[in-house]
């Protein structure tokens, strides 16, 4: 391919949080602890929208389509970093860098188109309750599931190109602990201007268009909601929206710090580990805690295996 004539770089150097060699061992299991919390949260949120019949609506199945998502987001670059942290293993290959950078931001673009999803599925139940069922039928959460990935796919796609076909021909060390854009950018030996302005504007798209339309659509269902006579009927209707609005803002706000500012290579690094990892840790117990069917199905399902444990146990004595 035309980019290995132009770079002589065969691999990169994460530097991770080098800085902190002497806390690499408590780094390392703090990382490992979020990420094991994180899967095992969103898995819960899977297993329960599966075998609760009572969750098998539109709403739940994107939340099970958004957990799914967040467990692939943060193991592209979590497992790196806890290779860094506990085993020095910092290099990474030209080609897997690239193929980090891509994966990440085509999840990125995928988790905020779906929170979109999210937000379209309470604005036709809230504002459209009659014509809600008729709508968002099995065949429409189907493509709407499938819909953010083609944008992902594509869009990810031109920006990735852009930093690809720059020349690498000096230092390889990134100051980060996994290959992101910015970063990427600053160690090329080629003008990195258009690659910029394209990163920005797809910045911009990944995250600004979908803040505002997100705004938008929870604008109409407040202003829907606020029209409610009755208190239960409202508090009802903010139980259902509050926690999407939540993660809505955790995903938007810490995607702002990273990449709708000037570029400081120094702290970037940090706003990132709360991107990929404090963020995506939050969020199953936003859904488990502050929604009351979730909640009763995960009590229900705890009930019942302790039921069963006991029955078993007095099975056992009783044969004994």
């Amino acid at each position: 391919m035309e980019y290995n004539n132009k770079s002589s770089l065969t691999e990169f150097i994460l530097l991770g949080f080098s800085e902190f060699y002497h806390y690499q061992f408590l780094l390392f299991t703090f990382i490992l602890f979020t990420y094991i919390v994180c899967i095992a949260g969103n898995m819960t949120i899977i297993f329960l929208v599966i075998v609760k019949h009572s969750l098998h609506k539109p709403m739940y199945f994107f939340i099970t389509v958004f957990a799914a998502e967040e467990i692939l987001f943060v193991s592209v670059p979590i497992p790196k970093l806890l290779a860094i942290s506990i085993a020095n293993d910092n290099k990474i290959s030209f080609q897997g860098c690239f193929l980090q950078v891509y994966s990440f931001i085509v999840l990125g673009q995928v988790e905020s188109i779906c929170l979109i999803v999210m937000a379209y599925d309470r604005h036709l139940a809230i504002n459209k309750p009659l014509h809600y069922t008729t709508i968002m039928n099995p065949i429409l959460c189907l493509r709407l599931a499938v819909f953010p990935w083609f944008i992902g796919f594509f869009n990810s796609l031109l920006v990735t190109l852009c930093t690809l076909y720059l020349d690498f021909c000096g230092p390889n060390e990134i100051n980060h602990f996994f290959c992101d854009l910015a970063p990427l950018q600053s160690l090329a030996c080629s003008d990195t201007y258009i690659s910029r302005t394209v990163t920005i504007v797809g910045a911009s798209i990944g995250t600004v268009v979908p803040f505002m339309t997100i705004v938008g659509l929870y604008t109409k269902i407040i202003l829907t909601v606020s029209r409610i006579k009755s208190s239960s009927g409202k508090h009802k209707a903010f139980s259902t929206c509050s926690s999407h609005i939540i993660v809505a803002m955790l995903f938007f706000f810490t995607a702002f710090m990273i990449y709708l500012r000037p570029n400081d290579n120094l702290y970037d690094k940090y706003f990132s580990l709360m991107y990929t990892v404090v963020t995506p840790v939050f969020n199953p117990f936003i859904y488990a805690l502050r929604n009351r069917e979730v909640k009763k199905a995960l009590r229900n399902n705890l009930n019942f295996k302790a039921n069963l444990k006991t029955t078993c146990s007095i099975s056992v004595i009783g044969y004994g």
